[in-house]
Protein backbone atom coordinates (compact mmCIF):
# COMPACT_ATOMS: atom_id res chain seq x y z
CA UNK A 1 0.00 0.00 0.00
CA UNK A 2 1.30 3.59 -0.77
CA UNK A 3 2.38 5.51 1.85
CA UNK A 4 0.25 8.90 1.91
CA UNK A 5 1.31 10.48 5.20
CA UNK A 6 3.29 12.97 2.95
CA UNK A 7 0.32 13.55 0.43
CA UNK A 8 -0.39 17.12 0.10
CA UNK A 9 -3.91 18.25 1.64
CA UNK A 10 -6.05 19.99 -0.54
CA UNK A 11 -8.13 22.53 1.31
CA UNK A 12 -11.07 24.98 0.01
CA UNK A 13 -11.52 28.13 2.40
CA UNK A 14 -14.28 30.93 2.45
CA UNK A 15 -15.21 33.48 4.62
CA UNK A 16 -18.73 33.87 6.34
CA UNK A 17 -20.01 37.17 6.21
CA UNK A 18 -21.17 38.84 2.98
CA UNK A 19 -19.47 35.61 1.30
CA UNK A 20 -21.01 32.64 2.20
CA UNK A 21 -23.59 34.05 4.01
CA UNK A 22 -24.98 37.16 2.56
CA UNK A 23 -25.44 39.37 5.30
CA UNK A 24 -23.41 40.15 8.50
CA UNK A 25 -24.23 38.16 11.22
CA UNK A 26 -22.50 40.15 13.49
CA UNK A 27 -25.19 42.88 13.07
CA UNK A 28 -28.15 39.80 12.51
CA UNK A 29 -27.35 38.54 15.29
CA UNK A 30 -27.42 41.11 17.29
CA UNK A 31 -31.23 42.00 16.27
CA UNK A 32 -32.26 38.60 16.61
CA UNK A 33 -30.27 38.89 20.34
CA UNK A 34 -32.55 42.33 20.85
CA UNK A 35 -35.79 40.91 19.60
CA UNK A 36 -35.57 38.20 22.13
CA UNK A 37 -34.34 40.18 24.99
CA UNK A 38 -35.26 44.02 24.19
CA UNK A 39 -33.04 45.73 27.21
CA UNK A 40 -29.94 45.09 24.43
CA UNK A 41 -30.86 47.05 21.93
CA UNK A 42 -28.98 50.24 24.59
CA UNK A 43 -25.88 48.67 22.73
CA UNK A 44 -26.46 50.06 19.58
CA UNK A 45 -24.84 53.29 19.59
CA UNK A 46 -21.70 51.88 21.73
CA UNK A 47 -21.71 49.55 18.58
CA UNK A 48 -21.86 52.10 16.29
CA UNK A 49 -18.59 54.09 18.21
CA UNK A 50 -16.20 50.84 18.06
CA UNK A 51 -17.24 50.23 14.33
CA UNK A 52 -16.51 54.31 13.93
CA UNK A 53 -12.96 53.83 15.89
CA UNK A 54 -12.34 50.64 13.83
CA UNK A 55 -12.83 52.49 10.90
CA UNK A 56 -10.67 55.06 12.24
CA UNK A 57 -8.25 52.75 13.09
CA UNK A 58 -8.13 53.94 16.89
CA UNK A 59 -8.58 50.37 18.10
CA UNK A 60 -7.23 47.25 16.91
CA UNK A 61 -9.54 44.32 15.52
CA UNK A 62 -9.48 42.08 18.54
CA UNK A 63 -10.34 45.11 20.60
CA UNK A 64 -13.36 46.01 18.21
CA UNK A 65 -14.42 42.47 18.72
CA UNK A 66 -14.26 42.69 22.35
CA UNK A 67 -16.64 45.74 22.86
CA UNK A 68 -18.97 45.02 19.58
CA UNK A 69 -20.13 41.86 21.57
CA UNK A 70 -20.89 43.41 24.70
CA UNK A 71 -24.44 42.72 24.08
CA UNK A 72 -23.75 39.32 24.99
CA UNK A 73 -22.49 39.96 28.43
CA UNK A 74 -24.58 37.89 31.04
CA UNK A 75 -25.82 35.40 28.65
CA UNK A 76 -24.29 32.32 29.33
CA UNK A 77 -22.72 30.25 26.31
CA UNK A 78 -25.78 27.73 27.02
CA UNK A 79 -28.01 30.24 26.34
CA UNK A 80 -25.76 31.93 23.43
CA UNK A 81 -25.36 29.03 21.82
CA UNK A 82 -29.39 27.84 22.12
CA UNK A 83 -30.47 31.66 20.17
CA UNK A 84 -27.54 31.04 17.79
CA UNK A 85 -28.88 27.56 16.78
CA UNK A 86 -32.37 29.24 16.52
CA UNK A 87 -30.68 31.91 14.68
CA UNK A 88 -29.32 30.24 11.75
CA UNK A 89 -32.21 27.97 11.25
CA UNK A 90 -33.89 31.03 10.01
CA UNK A 91 -31.29 32.06 8.09
CA UNK A 92 -30.27 29.07 6.20
CA UNK A 93 -30.72 28.22 3.55
CA UNK A 94 -32.08 31.28 1.71
CA UNK A 95 -29.89 34.02 2.80
CA UNK A 96 -26.72 31.92 1.79
CA UNK A 97 -25.08 32.45 -1.52
CA UNK A 98 -26.20 28.88 -3.42
CA UNK A 99 -23.39 29.45 -6.24
CA UNK A 100 -20.53 29.28 -3.44
CA UNK A 101 -22.65 26.12 -2.18
CA UNK A 102 -22.74 24.02 -5.43
CA UNK A 103 -19.06 24.95 -5.69
CA UNK A 104 -18.29 23.89 -2.04
CA UNK A 105 -20.33 20.90 -2.82
CA UNK A 106 -18.69 19.73 -5.53
CA UNK A 107 -15.14 20.52 -4.06
CA UNK A 108 -16.37 18.01 -1.59
CA UNK A 109 -17.05 15.15 -3.84
CA UNK A 110 -13.50 16.16 -5.38
CA UNK A 111 -12.21 15.27 -1.63
CA UNK A 112 -11.19 18.78 -1.22
CA UNK A 113 -11.28 19.67 2.86
CA UNK A 114 -13.53 22.10 3.44
CA UNK A 115 -12.98 25.03 5.98
CA UNK A 116 -14.74 28.18 7.03
CA UNK A 117 -12.89 31.55 8.43
CA UNK A 118 -14.65 33.98 10.06
CA UNK A 119 -14.04 37.07 12.04
CA UNK A 120 -17.17 36.14 13.51
CA UNK A 121 -17.35 34.77 17.55
CA UNK A 122 -17.20 30.54 17.52
CA UNK A 123 -19.96 30.68 20.23
CA UNK A 124 -22.52 31.94 17.83
CA UNK A 125 -21.11 30.78 14.37
CA UNK A 126 -20.63 27.27 15.25
CA UNK A 127 -24.25 25.93 15.35
CA UNK A 128 -24.15 27.02 11.44
CA UNK A 129 -22.60 24.27 10.51
CA UNK A 130 -24.42 21.61 11.96
CA UNK A 131 -27.18 22.29 9.41
CA UNK A 132 -24.17 23.06 6.72
CA UNK A 133 -21.58 20.03 7.33
CA UNK A 134 -17.55 21.10 6.85
CA UNK A 135 -14.57 19.88 8.05
CA UNK A 136 -13.60 22.70 10.26
CA UNK A 137 -14.66 26.01 11.27
CA UNK A 138 -12.42 28.97 12.73
CA UNK A 139 -13.80 32.21 13.90
CA UNK A 140 -12.45 34.63 16.82
CA UNK A 141 -12.18 32.54 20.22
CA UNK A 142 -13.86 34.15 23.47
CA UNK A 143 -13.92 32.89 27.24
CA UNK A 144 -17.04 33.91 29.15
CA UNK A 145 -15.48 35.17 32.63
CA UNK A 146 -17.56 36.46 35.19
CA UNK A 147 -20.45 37.40 33.12
CA UNK A 148 -18.09 38.88 30.54
CA UNK A 149 -16.62 37.86 27.11
CA UNK A 150 -13.04 38.83 26.47
CA UNK A 151 -11.50 37.47 23.45
CA UNK A 152 -8.75 34.46 23.35
CA UNK A 153 -5.99 35.40 21.27
CA UNK A 154 -6.85 37.15 18.41
CA UNK A 155 -9.30 38.41 16.47
CA UNK A 156 -9.21 35.84 13.40
CA UNK A 157 -8.73 38.01 10.58
CA UNK A 158 -6.37 38.22 8.02
CA UNK A 159 -2.99 36.75 8.99
CA UNK A 160 -4.62 35.03 11.80
CA UNK A 161 -6.98 32.96 9.43
CA UNK A 162 -3.58 31.28 8.35
CA UNK A 163 -1.86 30.97 11.46
CA UNK A 164 -4.99 29.08 12.53
CA UNK A 165 -4.89 26.96 9.44
CA UNK A 166 -1.59 25.98 10.17
CA UNK A 167 -2.41 24.85 13.95
CA UNK A 168 -5.35 22.52 12.33
CA UNK A 169 -2.83 20.95 10.33
CA UNK A 170 -0.09 20.55 12.74
CA UNK A 171 2.53 20.28 10.72
CA UNK A 172 1.36 18.19 7.23
CA UNK A 173 1.65 19.66 4.31
CA UNK A 174 -2.05 21.44 3.05
CA UNK A 175 -2.94 23.74 -0.23
CA UNK A 176 -5.19 26.39 -0.62
CA UNK A 177 -7.02 25.39 -3.67
CA UNK A 178 -9.91 27.36 -3.64
CA UNK A 179 -10.92 30.60 -1.39
CA UNK A 180 -13.75 32.71 -0.86
CA UNK A 181 -14.25 36.38 0.48
CA UNK A 182 -15.57 39.94 0.29
CA UNK A 183 -12.01 41.53 0.99
CA UNK A 184 -9.31 41.06 -0.38
CA UNK A 185 -7.65 39.22 2.80
CA UNK A 186 -4.95 37.12 3.09
CA UNK A 187 -6.77 33.92 2.64
CA UNK A 188 -7.21 35.11 -1.34
CA UNK A 189 -3.53 35.90 -1.77
CA UNK A 190 -2.69 32.45 -0.75
CA UNK A 191 -4.97 30.29 -3.13
CA UNK A 192 -4.43 28.83 -6.50
CA UNK A 193 -8.14 30.26 -7.29
CA UNK A 194 -9.50 32.81 -5.52
CA UNK A 195 -12.50 35.01 -5.76
CA UNK A 196 -13.97 37.69 -4.70
CA UNK A 197 -17.76 38.40 -4.01
CA UNK A 198 -19.50 41.36 -4.06
CA UNK A 199 -22.85 41.64 -3.47
CA UNK A 200 -23.30 38.09 -4.06
CA UNK A 201 -21.36 37.84 -7.41
CA UNK A 202 -18.37 36.03 -7.75
CA UNK A 203 -15.75 37.37 -9.36
CA UNK A 204 -12.29 35.63 -9.84
CA UNK A 205 -9.52 37.94 -7.94
CA UNK A 206 -6.60 38.99 -10.47
CA UNK A 207 -2.97 38.99 -8.48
Amino acid sequence: MADNTNQEIKVAVFDLNKTFYNKSSKDEFFKFVSAKKPHKLAYYFQMLYYKTLLKMHQIRQTEFKENFFNYLDNLPPDKVKAYAKEFWEKEYPDNFNFEIRDRLDKLKKEGVQIFCATGGLEIYVEPLFELYKIDGMFGTRANYTDNIYLVDGKACKEEEKIARLDQYFKGKKYKIVEAYSDDKEEILKQADKAFLVKDGKIKPLTK
